[in-house]
């Protein structure tokens, strides 16, 4: 027989990311000495007292199915990070556990979505949230946070944006890949924008929330407009700040009803979250910050090695991030060159090729992340291989050639 793959995967493409960091992989295994800036992925260990609890929980034998929403310890682990980070009081019967945040935004886009609804994502964004909207139907609303505007969405373009089919809004602060942080007054104006608005829902991906610089501090929509809480979904989870990519925990907060149909469509996909891995979730959440501050504070140094090295480069922009652990430089002014090698770089896809492929260094074009010409680079590298992944871009660049 022939194959036949379903319409909805059809048209969808790999998400860059993923395909940046393979065919790093690809040169890798080839003898290429390559630098992968290209995902994010944090360069520390997970929290010592994460593996102990999750051992522990083996030898006790806590192997059996889960509860779908989650686990009693960690679903109080999580309530308690509400009130100790964010002063929200939440109840059990607003939370659910997923496997990673990304779980956690198709549970809702899929318990919410009809064909034709519309979804409202501010670019430049993560790349799996226009993805996923369309995999189950849904219409991705992109609107430009252009650079000369800290890279924030415009409350007056957001309010322009929706319509009858409006479903979702999305906000990701402190966003991947820009870094950009929202403050009260942007989280104020977007709220009154939203109470015009009673059809829309909102989802707040806040999972770089701890990650924030220059003595910024991460705020909620939640803790700004209260009153709009029966619409306001928010992401969090164990990857970024805690360094537990690879045990896929995911968690939201939201309105009962949107959690009890996110739980049902868990219910009929994967079901629970590995036991082992919510024990170890369980305890990093109520291990406290210190770790955290650490890496926070690294991250900061290594943004302000990379910003000053990037901006000393003719051609390159690079805005300061506030947030997360990307650098974000704009190409725009090398746009139209031909790399040393040939290549004619006239997007930022083919820059980010040719920088792979002649440097060696794996970044992502913006082009993925719905605003361009820039470039992504990850923070989350040893300084050594940071300071690197710059000369040879300082090298690249210098070899471009202008038509």
């Amino acid at each position: 027989m022939t194959f036949r793959i379903a319409s909805r995967l059809a048209t969808l493409p790999k998400p860059a990311t993923i395909a940046m960091a393979a065919r790093a992989r690809e040169l890798r295994a080839e003898g290429e000495d390559v630098i992968s800036l290209a995902l994010g992925q944090p360069d520390f260990p997970s929290p010592p007292e994460a593996i102990e609890a999750a051992y522990a929980a083996g030898l006790a034998g806590d192997t059996g199915y889960p509860p779908i929403p989650g686990q009693k310890a960690l679903i109080d682990a999580i309530i308690h990070k509400f009130k100790r980070d964010n002063d929200l009081t939440v109840t059990s019967d607003r939370i659910m556990v997923a496997n990673g945040g990304k779980q956690v935004i198709y549970n809702a886009f899929a318990a919410t979505l009809d064909d034709g609804d519309e979804v409202i994502v501010p670019a430049p964004y993560w790349v799996s949230y226009p993805l996923i909207a369309r995999m189950l139907g849904g219409t991705a609303v992109e609107i430009p946070c252009p650079e000369e505007n800290g890279f924030r969405p415009d409350a007056a373009t957001i309010k322009a944006a929706i319509t009858p089919k409006t479903r979702w809004l999305v906000l990701n602060f402190p966003n991947n890949p820009t870094g950009a942080i929202l403050e009260r007054h942007d989280l104020e104006a977007i709220a009154d924008v939203l109470r015009d608005a009673p059809h829309v829902l909102v989802m707040s991906d806040e999972i770089y929330e701890h990650l924030t610089f220059d003595g910024r501090r991460h705020l909620s929509i939640l803790q700004v407009a209260p009153d709009l809480a029966e619409r306001i979904l928010v992401i969090n989870g164990m990857a970024k700040a805690y360094a537990m990519t690879g045990w896929r925990v995911g968690f939201a907060c939201g309105p009962m009803p949107l959690i009890k149909a996110m739980i049902a469509v868990q219910g009929n996909t994967t079901s629970g979250v590995c036991t082992l891995a919510q024990a170890g979730s369980a305890a990093a959440l109520k291990g406290g910050l210190d770790r955290i501050e650490q890496m926070r504070e690294t991250y900061q140094r290594r943004r302000d090695t990379m910003v000053e090295a990037l901006q000393a480069i003719p051609g390159l922009t690079c805005a300061v991030p506030e947030g997360a652990f990307y650098v974000y430089p704009g190409v725009g002014g090398l746009i139209g060159g031909t790399s040393a090698s040939g290549r004619l770089l006239d997007t930022d896809v083919a820059f980010a090729e040719a920088l792979l492929e002649e440097a060696h260094v794996a970044t992502v074009p913006g082009t993925a992340f719905g605003f361009s010409p820039y470039l992504r680079l990850s923070c989350a590298a040893s300084d050594d291989q940071l300071a690197e992944a710059c000369r040879r871009i300082e090298g690249f660049v210098k070899g471009i050639r202008k038509t």
